[in-house]
């Protein structure tokens, strides 16, 4: 699959007028998938707050005061109960995220590795989110069955630095290269909303798209405003520019799940199904994102259902 995609024929792409653009994305995301099934999937923080990390759109970074109270890390009984639950409600994959810098080998590690194993039990995809790690960590997480790893780029290298200072973006490049060498699934993509222009639109999306292997899964956030974050002022990002990244990496990374994330409860149910016609084929649903509001099951199953859509199921999952 290509892979060589240059700044000069991405921009090309982006710079499409609107209605073209979406029109090839959808050409392209039907030639690789059924263009009325989208993933159903479920993240859950399993460790809130607390992270010494100084991510300037996060509420669980210890640097800022926003109202959050830090957690240990949740009872596996419960986090388990949790996915079967939302299985019961549709969801094919199951995603645990961590506030924490890096993995660390201890306890919690211990006990992340068993929620795997028990949620993989469940016959659903299981996703972690724990900040960096090792190769031998990634083979421990591979090993207890864990399918995809989520390590985000967040941005453009070169905006990278007026977002994050605690972590270099080839330190995030490194723990996606310890997550191939593990074999398993890389999700991967970023947050739109943030300052950036739109050359470092463009960049993020060659990034993603220019991987010596692009990722399976690509999720592309809305930033929502978070007050206490020194991102707190910042204004919505237009549905048109959110639209525009999706049909970008649909076209330059057409096999891969692009996953409609963060900052859907502003949105519109025509927002969002323009974001569907674009490529965007997954959605996390429940009533919360990690720490922020989120639309609940029986709203995006009315919304799925109102646009002719309906969940994926995992004997569909195409691989790349």
């Amino acid at each position: 699959m290509e892979n060589n995609w240059t700044i000069e024929k991405v921009t090309a792409i982006y710079d499409k007028p609107f209605l073209e653009l979406v029109y090839d994305a959808a050409t392209v995301h039907r030639q690789y998938h059924n263009p009325r099934e989208v993933q159903i999937s479920t993240l859950l923080s399993v460790k809130t707050g607390g992270c010494q990390e100084d991510c300037s759109y996060c509420s669980q970074s210890s640097k800022y005061h926003t109202g959050l109270h830090p957690s240990r890390i949740y009872d596996p009984e419960k986090v388990v109960e949790t996915a079967r639950k939302a299985k019961l409600a549709g969801a094919t994959r199951f995603c645990m995220g961590a506030a924490q810098r890096e993995v660390k080998y201890n306890k919690e590690f211990e006990t992340i590795l068993e929620m795997v194993r028990q949620i993989n039990d469940l016959g659903m995809e299981v996703c972690c989110t724990l900040g960096m790690l090792t190769y031998d960590q990634a083979l421990q997480l591979a090993d207890a069955g864990l399918h995809t790893y989520n390590h985000n780029i967040d941005t453009s290298r070169e905006f990278y630095g007026n977002v994050i200072s605690t972590r270099t973006f080839d330190e995030r490049l490194a723990t996606l290269e310890n997550v191939r060498k593990a074999n398993l699934k890389v999700c991967c993509g970023g947050i739109v909303g943030m300052g950036e222009s739109k050359e470092d639109k463009i960049r993020m999306i060659h990034t993603l798209a220019t991987l010596p292997r692009y990722p399976e899964s690509v999720p592309i956030n809305a930033l929502v405003p978070i007050k206490g974050t020194p991102f707190e002022d910042l204004p919505i990002i237009s549905m048109w520019e959110m639209v525009r990244v999706i049909a970008t990496a649909r076209i330059t990374m057409p096999k891969a799940i692009v996953r409609l994330s963060a900052g859907r409860l502003e949105m519109s149910t025509t927002e969002q199904a323009f974001c569907f016609l674009a490529g965007a084929n997954s959605i996390f649903s429940g009533d919360q994102l990690l720490t922020t509001p989120n639309p609940s099951f029986d709203e995006d199953i009315k919304m799925l259902g109102l646009l002719g859509l309906v969940p994926k199921q995992l004997h569909a999952h195409v691989e790349v």
